[in-house]
């Protein structure tokens, strides 16, 4: 059989089984700088103290985790529901060892305190410019699979990954405009209060097109799949996606709310987070109600349970997010720890879950194997991963809110009730809980490592054959 009668797997491969690994890496990470806050004395080191660790976390499970995550899923969506082969094997291999190089760097020179200051956009301007190359080399490589598709339409789960491609490129290349002083530093081309509207111009969306719109991607393809049912409503697919993306963008204000930004431009970002609503809620509805007369799978199939718990969580992210970013809730909510609760809502209980449900699908196909090696472990992987969210969330909550209830709390003279240590006091019990939560949820990863290896081992590497164009059965 030749290479073009066969879909390029290798690539969705090696991009599955890395995830794994950087999900792993990125959450002992996590655990680390956790425990750290209830241990200080853990800050050992320069290199290896909170503040050093902090970004390599962040960085690790958003670009390692999620990164590969998106590749791997993205990479195969395009090919199954085009039935073409990926337009270039040459630009797959440059995407995926220049990802993993991009990685290996940000691991190195994060804890070394090389980095631009700016969330999410830490990495220094080498390291910006090969992401660069690489997120080109993406773009060709979707963009030239899709243009030689053989099928009329391009389906909703590409639009999703397409316009995660485009956006990020166009946040990646306006926020990392920087000026270069030495090969290890560089200064933001943007001053003051321009400089940290752009930002989070670019913060907010990493997470609406990197952590929403890419992983949306994701589950318009593997619910139907796996729930072999139709997608609930492919009209509502559509508005669902035009809806969200125009949105998205004028958003990223409430991240500044009571700064020196301006009040009108605090004020869009607040409208248009509310309005974000509605499409985020579309997207949610009609991900679960695909499972309309396959309700009784949830019982047996713990891949599905992955999937659709994943939707919950995104629902009760996307209802959490705009109502902090209402301003009189933002007075309260900022700076404390409810927006740590918020983030791990979703970035844990939707992009994780959400992702570990379709590397569970992937793995066994891409080995030619009909199933995981023991659907037991995806079980228990399962609930064990949604209790240590939810003590995680939990414990964030109810420490942010309190946060917020202390800092504001006065005495009839005006003076503050509580000083700022007994805060911090107050929240430590809730500390050891979110650790308690972020060790269950690198438990159930390492469960996953082990289920895949021993899916995996001794298999042979499986490229399925692309289909007829006018094939009959689904992509």
């Amino acid at each position: 059989m030749s290479t073009q009668s066969t879909y390029n797997y290798k690539v969705v491969r090696q991009f599955s089984v890395m995830t794994v690994i950087w999900g792993i890496v990125g959450m002992l990470v996590g655990v680390i700088i956790a425990a750290q806050l209830v241990w200080p004395q853990l800050n050992v080191m320069e290199w290896l103290s909170y503040g050093r660790l902090r970004p390599l976390h962040t960085n690790a499970v958003i670009f390692a985790f999620g990164g590969c995550a998106l590749f791997a899923t993205s990479y195969y969506v395009v090919q199954r529901t085009c039935h073409v082969r990926l337009f270039s094997d040459a630009l797959a291999a440059f995407t995926f060892w220049g990802w993993q190089l991009i990685i290996v760097l940000a691991a190195v020179t994060l804890p070394l305190g090389f980095t631009s200051g700016k969330e999410y956009a830490e990495l220094e301007w080498p390291i910006d410019i090969l992401i660069t190359l690489v997120w080109v080399a993406y773009a060709i490589n979707f963009f030239g699979t899709i243009a030689k598709r053989k099928t009329p339409h391009i389906y909703v789960a590409n639009w999703f990954f397409g316009a995660f491609i485009l956006t990020v490129a166009l946040l990646h290349l306006v926020n990392s405009a920087e000026i270069p002083v030495s090969l290890t530093k560089s200064y933001s081309a943007y001053a003051g209060v321009q400089d940290a509207m752009v930002q989070w111009w670019y913060g907010h969306n990493a997470v609406g097109f990197f952590l929403t719109a890419g992983f949306l991607g994701m589950m318009y393809y593997f619910v139907p799949k796996q729930a072999e049912r139709p997608v609930y409503s492919y009209r509502l697919s559509v508005v669902h996606f035009w809806a969200l993306i125009f949105t998205y963008m004028w958003a990223g204000p409430h991240h500044l709310h009571y700064t020196a930004l301006p009040d009108w431009t605090q004020s869009v970002g607040m409208l248009f987070s509310l309005i974000l609503l509605a499409p985020s809620w579309g997207g949610m509805i009609n991900g679960i109600m695909t499972l309309s007369g396959a309700w009784h799978k949830l019982r047996t199939d713990p891949i599905l349970k992955f999937l659709i718990t994943s939707l919950s969580f995104y629902g009760m992210s996307t209802f959490e997010g705009p109502m902090m970013s209402i301003k009189t809730v933002n007075a309260l909510s900022h700076y404390t720890d409810w927006t740590v609760g918020h983030v791990h809502s979703g970035a844990l209980g939707w992009v994780a879950m959400i992702s570990i449900g379709s590397i569970y699908y992937l793995i066994p196909r891409l080995f030619g194997q009909k199933e995981m090696y023991s659907i037991k472990l995806i079980t228990m992987h399962f609930w064990i991963a949604t209790i240590g969210v939810v003590l995680y969330i939990a414990a964030m909550w109810i420490s942010g809110v309190m946060q917020g209830l202390m800092w504001r709390a006065t005495n009839p003279d005006g003076t503050l009730t509580y000083s700022f240590v007994e805060s911090v006091k107050a929240t430590y019990p809730f500390y050891s809980i979110r650790l308690l939560g972020g060790i269950m949820f690198l438990v159930g990863m390492l469960l996953m490592l082990y289920n895949v290896l021993k899916t995996i081992a001794g298999k042979k590497a499986y490229d399925a054959p692309v289909l007829a164009p006018m094939a009959a059965q689904a992509a």
